[in-house]
């Protein structure tokens, strides 16, 4: 008689520390939207200079995920992981003392390098384990991630307009020092030091993993990722300049944003479906950004709330159906370049964000830029809106 041993069940203790990888990139991407108007008043710039901040280090995630990713699939998650995280410290340090603004992109580019393994080494680890317990998806972690990187997204505006108004702007770069230190130990300590398993070895930029719903997720990620970092930057400079707020204030009045992220990710992390998440996030995006136009400098503080808890119906939605999709649509050998290209893409819609924030706003965020960037905005999400009414590859997944 023969008797089957069943692996143990996912490794728990290896869900802080990729989370905790997984949220440096976004925890810089929300903490900044607030301190680029205090930065561009110390330094003397304008609002079309500042876009650089963020434009720098979205162009340096955008060509290194990919490249962490493969690396990953090849060496394990471990030996880029530590010293990606270090990076981040350094850069932490530099942005902290940057005396201008060029200083400072530097000090972007290198934070964009250094978050590049967080992600990838997320969904490496997790395919690993999958492998291992022979769990498709191991106990619901997918959710986990996508929640907790929410979660730092909630917390970035207010963390980021508290530390801007307690201790200045240069605080929003110092706080990476023990964000890296708290991420290092845990990888450190709890990351594999050996593969569970050997893979072949395939060419740094192997596109034979790729496919057509694969490459239709990347799109449709980079036109999500457009509209929403428009917001979490865009909006959040108007709110500033012209609106009028304390960077304090417009990080509370975001807040509900990010919240509402939550939620709807909590509630629908257990659906296996993509199709309706997405249309429904799409439809979402539309209607947030037609409520722009309705915006202007003595708007009252209800129709603010109105837009961002409306914007956080698709915060939640889209990450979350993005990842899956991902998850199941990629080479499970090459899972960790593929989940690096989406972060690419989605990192593409943030530097076209970023362009056209420069454009609309020039010298200053102020509503009839605020209108025009709207314009732009309607057009990508009822672009958004056909590729996932049309998409076939989705069919029979609502």
């Amino acid at each position: 008689m023969t008797t089957t041993v069943k692996s143990p069940g996912f490794d728990r203790r290896l869900i802080t520390p990729l989370v905790a990888g997984a949220v440096l990139n976004p925890i810089n991407t929300t903490i900044l939207s607030v301190a680029l108007v205090p930065i561009g008043a110390s330094f003397g710039e304008p609002p079309s200079a500042t876009a650089w901040l963020i434009t720098s280090l979205y162009v340096a995630t955008a060509i290194g995920q990919p490249v962490a990713g493969r690396l990953i699939d090849t060496y394990g998650p471990r030996r880029l992981f530590l010293p990606a995280t270090a990076l981040v410290g350094i850069a932490g340090v530099l942005g902290a003392l940057a005396p201008n603004l060029v200083v400072l992109v530097v000090a972007r580019v290198l934070l964009g390098l250094g978050t590049c393994a967080g992600y990838p080494a997320a969904m490496r680890l997790l395919r690993d384990e999958a492998d291992r317990t022979g769990e498709d998806s191991p106990g619901g972690i997918l959710t986990i991630l996508a929640i907790a990187t929410q979660t730092v997204s909630v917390i970035g505006p207010p963390l980021g307009g508290l530390l801007v108004d307690v201790g200045g702007w240069r605080t929003t770069l110092a706080i990476n020092v023990p964000l890296a230190l708290a991420a290092f130990a845990l990888g450190w300590r709890y990351f594999p030091r050996a593969r569970p398993e050997v893979r072949e070895r395939r060419p740094l930029f192997d596109l034979s993993g790729l496919n057509t719903p694969l490459m239709i997720t990347y799109g449709r990620a980079l036109l999500a990722y457009l509209v929403s970092y428009s917001f979490v930057y865009g909006f959040t400079q108007w709110l500033e300049a012209g609106r009028g707020l304390s960077a304090g204030q417009a990080g509370l009045v975001m807040l509900p944003m990010f919240g509402v992220g939550i939620v709807v990710s909590a509630i629908t992390g257990r659906s296996q479906a993509l199709r309706g998440k997405l249309i429904v996030a799409s439809i979402a995006q539309i209607a947030a950004c037609v409520l722009l136009f309705a915006l202007h400098p003595s708007s009252p503080l209800w129709i603010l709330v109105v837009v961002v808890v409306i914007t956080g119906v698709p915060q939640g939605l889209n990450s979350l159906a993005l990842q899956n999709a991902v998850y199941r649509q990629a080479d499970p050998a090459a899972v960790g370049a593929s989940a690096g290209l989406l972060r690419t893409f989605g990192y593409l819609g943030a530097i076209v964000s970023s362009t056209v924030q420069g454009l609309v706003f020039g010298d200053t965020a102020d509503t009839d830029g605020l209108h025009e960037l709207a314009v732009f905005l309607v057009v990508a999400g009822v672009v958004y809106l056909l590729v996932n009414v049309f998409d076939r590859s989705l069919k029979g997944t609502t």
